[in-house]
């Protein structure tokens, strides 16, 4: 009887052990997938300092003002939906509008762009892009958002190498998932303004030729008596900017005279505005003639930078070409067209030095007068 009950009990307990009941524990949960882990908005600070909510993940995008440039810089100007017509324009002394031509040409205006811009509120609304990148001022900005409903970015930064340039490809790199592709802009960037000091920080001021930039674009083209007192690619290699003496700082019109006083050495002008010089010239020739710098032939051309706000690329091989001008030992090393087409890949995506040449507003030596 006993054998007979314990072997009862046996199967009873084997019976028990089989029973889905029997295990206490619940299923393992499937792991969540990344998707589903993610929240679908974030919060940044623009540069503006304001707090904007934006999607976790953005798809598509437009601009307002220039924003478009830096959005080039930045690797992600195929995520555009909505742009400027003045983006849209495939001028030559804006390299972003060139080398992004085929991709704007089909993309909505959203804006005029220029120094009258207006942004198209309906325009933006019925595209509906996940964010608005704006390079306006704060109530501007602010103000769009409200109109549209859609999470605008202000971007505000100046200068060639500058803390503002570094701040504005971080910030749009981190939003627009580019940020590996912006650490080696700026790190590039970083590298051309340590190389350019570097080779010209010792020279001594006494043993550097006077120099000045003129026929500046800044508000429209000007004359020779258009300068830039603390001009960016003078300042990056150092060089002896007579306009400095003034005191001033930023693009300036000048008195004539006052250049005959300096007589710089050599002389800077912008190619894109030689028929304001030489049609000066024709009524003007013995002030030019007077000039030692016209006499010695050391007439050279500084590529405008500033349209439409600032064209880094340009104005970083504008300060190696005046770099090799002004000290020729000092660069004795550097390929100029080599190293310009490698800013502008950097910058860019591609080559761009002969885009200007052909353009007629290239580098080299210039004649007043032709």
């Amino acid at each position: 009887m006993k054998k007979i009950l314990a072997l009862l009990l046996t199967m009873m307990m084997l019976f028990a052990g089989c029973s889905p009941a029997a295990d206490q524990s619940s299923p393992e949960p499937e792991a969540a997938s990344p998707e589903q882990g993610e929240a679908a908005t974030r919060t940044i600070t623009d540069m503006l300092g304001r707090e904007v909510e934006i999607p976790s993940k953005i798809e598509t995008a437009a601009v307002a003002g220039s924003a478009a440039r830096m959005l080039t810089y930045a690797g992600c100007a195929d995520k555009l939906v909505g742009v400027t017509d003045m983006d849209k324009s495939n001028d030559p002394g804006m390299p972003y509008t060139v080398v992004n031509a085929e991709n704007f040409a089909d993309l909505t205006p959203v804006g005029a762009g220029g120094s009258k811009d207006v942004t198209y509120d309906e325009a933006l609304v019925t595209l509906n892009p996940d964010i608005i990148f704006a390079y306006k001022d704060l109530d501007t900005v602010t103000e769009l958002q409200q109109k549209t409903n859609i999470p605008v970015v202000g971007l505000k930064y100046e200068g060639i190498f500058s803390d503002d340039v570094y701040s504005a490809l971080e910030l749009v790199g981190d939003i627009m998932g580019t940020s590996e592709h912006c650490t080696k802009v700026i790190e590039g960037l970083k590298a051309y303004q340590k190389d350019l000091n570097d080779r010209t920080k010792d020279i001594p001021d006494e043993d550097k030729p006077t120099v000045y930039a003129g026929a500046v674009s800044f508000r429209g083209g000007h004359g020779i008596d258009g300068t830039y007192a603390k001009y960016p690619p003078f300042v990056a290699i150092n060089a002896k900017n007579v306009v400095d003496e003034t005191g001033e700082s930023g693009a300036l019109m000048i008195d004539k005279e006052k250049i005959v006083v300096w007589d710089p050495e050599i002389i800077f002008l912008t190619p894109g505005n030689m028929n304001l010089v030489n049609e000066d010239y024709a009524v003007n020739k013995s002030f030019y003639d007077g000039l030692q710098a016209v006499k010695n032939g050391n007439i050279y051309a500084q590529v405008s930078y500033n349209y439409n706000s600032t064209n880094i690329e340009i104005a970083v091989v504008d300060a190696y070409y005046a770099g090799m001008i002004i000290y020729p030992d000092k660069f004795a090393d550097i390929d100029f067209e080599k190293k310009a087409d490698e800013i502008f890949t950097l910058m860019l995506g591609e080559p761009y030095l002969q885009k200007l040449n052909d353009s007629g507003q290239g580098f080299g030596k210039l004649v007043i007068g032709e």
